[in-house]
């Protein structure tokens, strides 16, 4: 039987989704999890590959399994096994050939920081921190410029595995609710460490340091050392993913 999983994961104690030896990852617990709820080694597609601290609350994962469990019994299972910071919230059936990274047609990814002279405690596992004067009307104007297909090899390391750094943009906006800043940002897939580049970019622009003539000309490509810090990690949550079926997380209690 062919499975979705929708993943949802506080990442501060995460190394990134990816299993790597001797580190604590998603994937490593995850796939703990899987078997030894289904009895048997799982391997795992995954929608997008998070980096170290990111959380994700629609992170989407597909593995094959050879099970009589219903698909909700094996998230209630797998979750019961799980460590507190991560849960396997939606188990489905889905076709033979579905996969969960082959078949994205977007993944939507949300940045937050508290943008007020004093820190917030309950939010610093979540959200970045910006103590200085934002201008939020430079901030939106600047997330407007991303929309689109633009080249944003300024927007992730220099010496980078990518050969394709075009992406296409669909949505890219900011709002504030009282001392909160979010970001959200919708693309068909996204460069290593794009979106955190983006927004500290962006946070210049709204500060007062870099003009939007000059962020604007680094969507047509730049160096990465044109462009502005990235903000921490732990700010960014991956939100969703876009999928050609309407009704994926449709129940099957």
């Amino acid at each position: 039987m062919k499975l979705a999983g929708l993943v949802e994961y506080e990442g501060t104690d995460f190394a990134g989704w990816a299993a790597q030896p001797g580190r604590r990852t998603v994937e490593g617990v995850l796939s703990e999890a899987l078997s030894t709820v289904l009895r048997q080694s799982v391997k795992m597609s995954v929608a997008g590959r998070t980096d170290a601290g990111v959380h994700a609350s629609g992170q989407v994962v597909s593995f094959h399994a050879d099970t009589d469990l219903r698909p909700a019994l094996i998230s209630y299972k797998t979750t019961a096994v799980l460590p507190r910071d991560v849960a396997l919230r939606r188990c489905v059936a889905v076709p033979d050939d579905f996969d969960a990274r082959r078949d994205a047609m977007s993944r939507t990814y949300e940045y937050r920081l508290v943008n007020d002279e004093v820190r917030s405690p309950l939010e610093r596992h979540l959200a970045g921190y910006a103590p200085q004067n934002v201008d939020l009307d430079l901030l939106s104007t600047a997330g407007e410029l991303v929309e689109g297909t633009h080249d944003f090899r300024a927007f992730t390391p220099q010496k980078s595995y990518h050969i394709r750094f075009q992406r296409i943009v669909t949505r890219s906006r900011w709002s504030r609710h009282d001392d909160l800043l979010r970001y959200r940002i919708t693309a068909d897939s996204f460069l290593y460490g794009m979106v955190r580049a983006l927004v500290g970019t962006m946070l210049e622009v709204a500060g007062g340091k870099r003009d939007l003539t000059d962020f604007d000309r680094l969507l047509s490509g730049g160096k990465r050392s044109e462009a502005g810090p990235a903000v921490t990690s732990r700010g960014l949550t991956l939100v969703g993913v876009g999928y050609d079926y309407p009704n994926l997380w449709r129940s099957e209690r």
